[in-house]
């Protein structure tokens, strides 16, 4: 009889990559996977996937209650459910999964995607991230399987709690993709684009837009995904009469997606220096990218500067200011010989940086447990 596992996840599901290529493995490997995620009305409709999945249909989108909510429902969900193991997606779906497991016995698997704590949302709420914090330090050094991102994330919650863990960072399948025709409005244009549903302050989503009232008119630049600073920037592109200028995409689900990042010339991840999370990420649009074979134009964070410089396959910017680094992206698309250069290069780092590659780090946690 095949182990059930239950996944848990505050997302919506169809965007969260990571968390449905990781149910996928789970099931391939041999276990029986229920994920279960929160919807509002507008959630794009759930894809077909080879496991089960469901849910919590919520309220509040915002604050605290929006946390509440769906942990409380998430809760009974798990006290009630038939499951052999649990898994938890980040610090905002954990507390029910540990309590569950205490109560059940059941064993629970940890994957944070991000350093929590240091996320920008708490950097002006110093009560909201002792909560959180607090929260953290009564489960994190109980937790026996635990796996995250990146080595910079992982780093930073061994030094603080001791554990062991694991990292299995978030890179694609490596799969042929058919891009869309290109749109009207981008024909004979230099496309830049940010991709992703955390498009909140700190992410950059901001400042790439005021980068474009110093490039060309030949320039256009594409959001595609959501997050918190959407309707900011929706409202400033108008304020800076870049509409024309400046396409936004509300999100899409991936299969669509990858039909779109092909046609950008350059990727790009702004993530900026002020919060310890935006320090220590990886972004998942980094890889997204090299597998479209689009060169990227990035802060230089340190998981990110490694990975280009290893790879060649874009630039960090050298200067904050605006202006410089529409400079910067200009000298770059000015110099075809370079770019093509990094073109090719972003192709061949795609082939290292895959998910059949990643997967065995992922497959060797859960081994066990089969």
């Amino acid at each position: 009889m095949k182990k059930i596992i239950t996944v848990s996840v505050i997302s919506e599901l169809t965007t969260d990559q990571r968390v449905l290529r990781i149910c996928t493995t789970l099931v391939e490997m041999g276990f029986e996977v229920r994920l279960i995620g929160r919807r509002f009305g507008d959630s794009l409709k759930l894809g077909d996937y080879p496991f089960h999945a469901e849910r919590i249909r919520c309220f509040f989108r915002k604050g605290f209650m929006q946390f509440a909510e769906f942990n409380t429902r998430l809760f009974f969900k798990l006290l009630f459910a038939k499951t052999d193991y649990l898994l938890a997606n980040d610090l905002d779906a954990l507390a029910p999964n540990y309590l569950v497991g205490k109560w059940r016995k059941k064993m629970l698997f940890y994957d944070t995607h991000e350093y929590y704590t240091g996320v920008s949302a708490l950097r002006n709420s110093p009560f909201k991230r002792r909560v959180w914090k607090w929260m953290e330090d009564r489960t994190f050094p109980k937790l026996k399987i635990v796996y995250t991102v990146n080595e910079s994330v992982k780093n930073k919650y061994q030094a603080e709690y001791g554990n062991q863990i694991a990292v299995v960072r978030n890179v694609p399948v490596t799969k042929h993709v058919d891009p869309l025709p290109l749109p009207d409005r981008w024909k004979g244009k230099t496309v830049l684009l940010m991709q992703g549903m955390g498009m909140h302050p700190g992410r950059g989503g901001l400042e790439l837009l005021e980068i474009m009232k110093y490039l060309p008119d030949n320039y256009f630049l594409v959001y595609i995904g959501g997050g918190n600073e959407w309707e900011k920037i929706a409202a400033m592109r108008h304020e800076w009469k870049l509409d024309d200028r400046v396409e936004m995409i509300p999100k899409l689900g991936p299969e669509l997606l990858q039909q779109y990042t092909p046609l950008a010339q350059l990727g790009m991840s702004l993530d900026g220096f002020e919060d310890l999370n935006h320090w220590f990420t990886l972004p998942n649009k980094l890889f997204d990218y090299l597998h479209a074979g689009v060169p990227v134009a990035a802060s230089a964070i340190p998981e990110v500067k490694t990975i280009i410089e290893q790879y060649q396959c874009g630039f960090c910017f050298i200067s904050r200011d605006p202006q410089n680094m529409a400079e910067e992206i200009m000298q770059l698309m000015n110099d075809q010989q370079r770019y093509e250069a990094l073109k090719m290069n972003a192709l061949e780092a795609a082939k290292e940086l895959c998910w059949e590659n990643e997967r065995h780090k992922l497959t060797a946690l859960y081994e066990p447990y089969l």
